[in-house]
């Protein structure tokens, strides 16, 4: 068999993709099943291939896990072990991240290209071997170079302990929702060509429910998600923002939804009607259905919240069906029923945005405790937004004033080094690959949220913070107003943290600190800082090895908002990060 890159696989690669793609359909089946409580690990193999896809009626060869899109899920329970080779049988380097798992002495596996491992080259393989640890939910992997994961991505379900409950009723069925994004042309060459201009990427065509955009789009009614549901039944909805450049409102019509896990931790259950999920995050909400056979279908929608002030967006909506099924005997048909569509807010309203973030509120009970850093051994204070980049000698750029789009944290606009930050750490030989100088709050200050300053443009470097290990951190992440206010979705590697304050203009150190919440506040491991907003994390660094913080916003992370953190060994054997593994990528 020989696929569209010309790169020959084994006779026996058809079956080794329906065994690999089966592995997440039946995965109690990977071992036998364990006593009460052991955990168990359980194997994986991803092959990266490109497979031909269609949607809105157009045929492109796209870059894919065992031919799926989107790609097979990972399923575990909390404690076990995961294992996952990844075969590269396309032109394109790859690496695969673990979105959301704190990989624990398990740096080497987390995945984002030149920080962790050089990427997965053609040919080449890496096993991932990671545990799952203190965490149950929903997380997700996708790929983590280049803008590959606008389709190489899918979900990690993790189930409680062996005969451990949910602190919620027992859903009759649980159900993965991703939101992506489909782009007619090849995601490589929009990304290439916007930062050889300096203007913003092309848009997407389409978003999308479970890589189907919907019948809202044209050539696209029989590209719909269904979720066919029984009367009187709780469900379990995972949903999982995997969109490249938006966040996103998710709204059923004429059904409320219980939010109870955000980002892989459990949450006070709360209503809504309306959620808004930025891209990394995820979110368990149950549906409770009507008790009764409604006589209509509804639409599950998503479309974009944005409060961009620069550029363009995808300004679309993407929709499923909600089916009840009927009686065989029914007289009434399907098709012959009303389809509701659900209400959403304008897309740019901020005060939703700042409402319904606000009510999310870790359990801190006995058995699921908020160990919020009391104390703070190091305070940090990062700008983040957009910025711009000189524009080269003899080429005309697109960008505004004739530069090019960058961003930045603290101004400095990361560049990513050509050798593996984790590797050039553990060996010692920092020297010439990154230096630990990144400011712990701007170089001058301004009124980050008015009139921005004449000067625009940002610095480029290497520059990361290094932290002892177990340090209390507090970070202050401040959105500013340079070329547009917008949100942006901040993910830390390595580490969950609590949202201890949020709010909107000029953060205040005098002021704000007093109305912090550290008794319950939400555990997460991505957050949106609002536009014109600011945004107080805390966290204990204790995790040793060398951890990313991005925007999870593809194309502010493609033009520089990132930064990376060293946190330190500790003193004991558990403390410290353990050598690389044998076939760890070479750059």
């Amino acid at each position: 068999m020989v696929f569209s890159n010309q790169i020959p696989l084994p006779i026996s690669m058809a079956a080794l993709l329906f065994a690999a793609s089966s592995l997440w359909m039946l995965p109690e089946l990977v071992v036998a099943k364990p006593a009460a409580g052991t955990s168990i690990t359980r194997h994986y193999r991803f092959d990266i291939v490109m497979k031909n896809v269609t949607r809105l009626c157009t045929t492109k060869s796209i870059v894919t896990v065992n031919g799926k899109f989107p790609g097979p899920r990972i399923m575990a329970r909390e404690g076990d072990r995961v294992v996952v080779k990844v075969v590269n049988h396309v032109k394109n380097n790859i690496s695969i991240h673990w979105h959301g798992v704190k990989q624990l002495q398990s740096g080497w596996a987390d995945g984002p290209a030149y920080i962790t491992q050089c990427p997965i080259q053609t040919g080449q393989s890496y096993v991932y071997n990671f545990t799952i640890t203190g965490q149950r939910g929903t997380l997700w992997w996708h790929a983590h170079f280049s803008w590959l994961r606008a389709t190489v991505y899918g979900p990690i379900i993790i189930l409680p302990m062996r005969n451990t409950s949910y602190p919620f009723v027992k859903p009759y069925k649980e159900v993965p929702i991703i939101f992506g994004e489909w782009f007619n042309a090849d995601p490589e060459a929009v990304i290439s060509q916007a930062l050889q201009t300096g203007a913003g990427p092309n848009n997407s065509e389409a978003y999308t429910i479970n890589g189907l955009p919907g019948p809202l789009y044209n050539c696209s009614t029989k590209d719909t998600f269904k979720l066919k549901v029984k009367p009187g039944k709780t469900y379990l909805l995972r949903l999982i923002n995997a969109a490249l450049n938006d966040e996103l409102y998710f709204s059923i019509a004429n059904h409320t939804v219980t939010v109870v896990d955000a980002d892989a931790v459990y949450v006070k259950p709360f209503e809504t009607s309306v959620l808004l999920i930025t891209p990394g995050q995820t979110t368990n909400v149950l549906l409770k259905t009507k008790p009764y056979f409604p006589n209509a279908t509804f639409l599950m929608e998503a479309r974009p919240y944005s409060t961009a002030a620069v550029g363009t967006f995808d300004n679309t909506t993407t929709a499923g069906i909600l089916e009840y099924k009927r009686p065989l005997k029914s007289p009434i048909s399907i098709k012959n029923l009303p389809l509701l569509k659900p209400t959403l807010p304008m897309i740019n309203d901020t005060s939703y945005f700042a409402n319904f973030t606000k009510r999310f509120r870790s359990l801190a009970n006995s058995q699921f405790p908020a160990n919020v850093p009391q104390t703070v051994d190091k305070r940090f204070f990062f700008t983040v937004g957009l910025g711009t980049s000189p524009c080269p000698k003899n080429q005309t750029c697109q960008g505004p004033n004739g530069t090019k789009f960058a961003a930045s944290v603290n101004n400095i606009s990361f560049a990513l080094p050509t050798v593996s930050l984790l590797q050039a750490h553990f060996n010692g030989q920092s020297n010439g690959v990154y230096t630990t100088n990144f400011p712990s709050q701007p170089a001058f200050h301004f009124n980050y949220t008015g009139n921005p300053p004449n000067i625009t443009n940002v610095s480029n470097a290497t520059k990361l913070v290094v932290l002892p290990f177990n340090t209390s951190v507090e970070l202050v992440l401040q959105g500013t107003s340079i070329q547009g206010a917008e949100s942006h979705p901040l993910h830390i590697h390595g580490f969950n943290f609590f949202v201890v304050g949020q709010g909107f203009g000029n953060y205040n150190s005098s002021t704000d600190p007093v109305n912090f919440n550290l008794i319950d506040p939400v555990e997460r491991n991505t957050v949106a800082v609002p536009a014109n907003g600011w945004v107080a994390i805390r966290f204990f660094a204790d995790n040793p090895g060398v951890w990313f913080m991005h925007c999870h916003i593809e194309i502010h992370l493609s033009w520089g908002l990132r930064m990376a953190w060293v946190v330190l060994d500790g003193i004991l054997p558990n403390q410290k990060l353990p050598p690389p593994p044998p076939d760890l990528p070479k750059c």
